[in-house]
């Protein structure tokens, strides 16, 4: 599969074409985490996005691009959950189909939220090339247009454009640090916070238990198959190639951090925004806690991803 990665031209264009359906999210602070911390931290909440996760971007732009004649066929993809729901949401808003492939073991609440939206769920193994497969078996005979989860031009564009939000609601910005999974959201942002301000540093936040973007970027070389073992279930998905490209291009620096070391920003910010927010997204803080001294004085932007939790399975 051959992707692009979008220009800053095309992420103006996304925020554009999805403006009419996706939510302009907050940007909120709290006083207690920057004294703390010693820095400004500007949260953009994407768990407050249409579907609870910023995955509604890129899929509503991959959606709105189709053609007529691609649209009536319907899309497919394979996602845990997030992207799932949000291409099931972004395919109804156009009243065209929706096929998801979900892999055994994700989140009952996100199944149910991508069965809600009103897509036809298909079962696989959980690894990814069982959920490639899969989705390739329904495309073939469906004739829908597959949208990747992060692998897809359109997809990393429309990701993109919460940071042109972001750079609007929270002025002189200095860092911006995102989850890394497959790394569409990291790519995507880069790519329009660089345009905008190459002087921007950009991290991403990924758990120790599936660091594969972390050893791709150590090796200069993508690694090409992994065995997750994190609660952030989100983030287990392997870098796609164009992603790590535009990680490596825009110097992306990537901090691991432990699943328990997740799980304590994860109550952090359940306690102190008032917020619901996914343990994958929990990551972004983490990272600032395990090295606060190296962010000291900074004024950052942290993307708050998603926030679809199974209350009855919290990690605490």
């Amino acid at each position: 599969m051959s992707v692009s990665l979008p220009s800053l031209d095309q992420i103006h264009d996304a925020a554009a074409r999805i403006a009419p359906h996706a939510i302009l999210t907050p940007v909120l602070r709290h006083s207690a985490l920057d004294e703390m911390l010693g820095a400004q931290l500007y949260f953009k909440c994407e768990n407050l996005q249409c579907g609870g996760a910023f995955k509604f971007r890129g899929a509503c732009n991959a959606v709105w691009s189709l053609t007529e004649e691609q649209a009536v066929r319907g899309v497919v993809t394979h996602s845990s959950g997030n992207h799932g729901n949000a291409l099931a949401m972004a395919a109804a808003t156009r009243g065209i189909a929706a096929h998801v492939v979900v892999p055994d073991g994700a989140v009952r609440a996100k199944l149910e939220a991508i069965e809600k939206a009103g897509a036809i769920l298909h079962r696989c193994a959980p690894m990814i090339a069982a959920r490639e497969a899969k989705a390739a078996q329904v495309q073939q005979t469906t004739g829908a247009t597959l949208v990747h989860p992060y692998a897809d031009t359109h997809v990393i564009a429309g990701q993109g454009t919460l940071v042109l939000e972001l750079l609007q609601q929270s002025r002189g910005l200095d860092t911006i640090i995102t989850p890394v999974g497959g790394g569409g959201l990291s790519a995507g942002c880069s790519i329009a916070a660089h345009g905008i301000d190459p002087a921007i540093a950009m991290f991403g936040a990924e758990p120790s238990g599936a660091d594969d973007a972390a050893q791709s970027l150590a090796r200069g070389a993508r690694i090409d198959s992994f065995t997750p073992n994190t609660l952030c279930d989100g983030l287990r998905t392997l870098i796609g190639e164009p992603n790590f490209h535009a990680l490596r291009e825009h110097q992306v620096e990537i901090i691991t951090v432990s699943d328990e070391e997740s799980i304590q920003a994860m109550r952090l910010l359940w306690q102190t925004l008032k917020l619901v927010v996914e343990i994958s997204s929990a990551t972004v803080l983490a990272a600032v806690l395990k090295q606060r001294q190296r962010f000291a004085g900074r004024r950052i932007g942290l993307v708050l991803t998603g926030g679809n939790v199974d209350i009855d399975v919290l990690p605490w």
